[in-house]
C-alpha cells in the first residue's frame, strides 16, 4: 500500500529529476478528457467512440449484422477522424521529435481549437443534436481524439496513453504481486484508471441532466488548461522534454 500511495503521489507531483517530469499529471488531465469526449459520442452522438476505437470497431461490426441503435456510418466516420487525427499526430511526432514538450503544447493547442468549435456549434444549437450536428462533432471530436492518441503513442509515459485502459488494467493484474510480479506503477496505473472513470461518470452527469455544452466547456478547459501549462514548462533545457520514453 505504502509503494501504491508513494508512485500515485510521484505521478500527480513529479520530483524535478523524474525521467518525464511533468508529463505524468498532464497525460492524466488528457485522460479525464477522454472520458468526458467518449460520454458525449457514446450518450449524445448516437452510441458511438470517438476515442475508443476498439469499442467503435465491435459497434461497427454489431451495427453492420443489424443490431438495434448503432450506426455504421457514424462508426465509419468516426474511424476515418480518428485515423486523420492520428495521422496528423504522426507528422506532429517526426516534426518535435527532438522536444517532447512542444509537441504536446502544439497538439493540445491544436486539439483546444478543434472541441472550442464544438463547443460553439453545440451552443448555437442549443445542445439539440441533429444529423448536422451529430457528424460535425463526431468529425471534430473523433480528430482530436486520434491527435491525442498518436501524441501520446510518441511521448511514451509509461501506463498514461490517454485513451487505452486495456492493457493497464492487464498491467495492475498479471505484475501485480499475487501473480509472481514485481508490480510496477501500481498508483500510476490505478490514476489512470481513475482519470477514465472521473471523466466518463462527469459527462454522463452532465449528459443526463442535458448539458452537453457544459461538458464540452469541461473538456476545453482541461485542454486549454494542459497547452497553456506545457507552454510555460517546456524550456529548451529541460531534461525530460528531449527525453524519449
Amino acid at each position: 500500500m505504502r509503494a501504491l500511495l508513494t508512485d500515485a503521489l510521484r505521478t500527480l507531483a513529479p520530483r524535478g529529476e523524474e525521467r518525464h517530469g511533468p508529463l505524468p499529471p498532464l497525460m492524466l488531465a488528457l485522460t479525464v478528457v477522454t472520458g468526458l469526449v467518449d460520454a458525449v459520442s457514446y450518450l449524445a452522438l448516437g452510441h458511438v467512440f470517438v476515442a475508443n476505437m476498439t469499442g467503435n470497431v465491435v459497434f461497427l461490426g454489431f451495427a453492420l449484422a443489424g443490431a438495434a441503435n448503432l450506426s455504421a456510418l457514424a462508426s465509419v466516420v468516426s474511424l476515418a477522424a480518428f485515423l486523420t487525427g492520428a495521422l496528423a499526430g504522426g507528422r506532429l511526432g517526426a516534426r518535435f521529435a527532438a522536444h517532447r514538450g512542444h509537441l504536446l503544447r502544439t497538439a493540445t493547442a491544436a486539439q483546444t481549437v478543434l472541441v472550442a468549435v464544438t463547443v460553439v456549434v453545440a451552443a448555437v444549437t442549443d445542445g439539440r443534436v441533429g444529423t448536422g450536428v451529430q457528424y460535425t462533432l463526431i468529425v471534430l471530436l473523433g480528430l482530436a481524439m486520434g491527435l491525442q492518441n498518436a501524441v501520446a503513442r510518441r511521448l511514451g509515459v509509461p501506463d498514461l496513453t490517454t485513451t487505452v485502459l486495456t492493457l493497464t488494467l492487464t498491467g495492475l493484474a498479471a505484475d501485480s504481486a499475487p501473480a509472481g510480479g514485481e508490480a510496477p506503477r501500481p498508483g500510476r496505473r490505478i490514476l489512470s484508471v481513475l482519470a477514465m472513470f472521473l471523466g466518463a461518470l462527469v459527462g454522463a452527469v452532465l449528459l443526463l441532466h442535458g448539458h452537453l455544452v457544459l461538458t464540452l466547456g469541461l473538456a476545453l478547459l482541461l485542454l486549454a488548461v494542459t497547452a497553456v501549462t506545457t507552454h510555460r514548462l517546456s524550456a529548451a533545457d529541460a531534461p525530460w522534454a528531449r527525453l524519449r520514453g
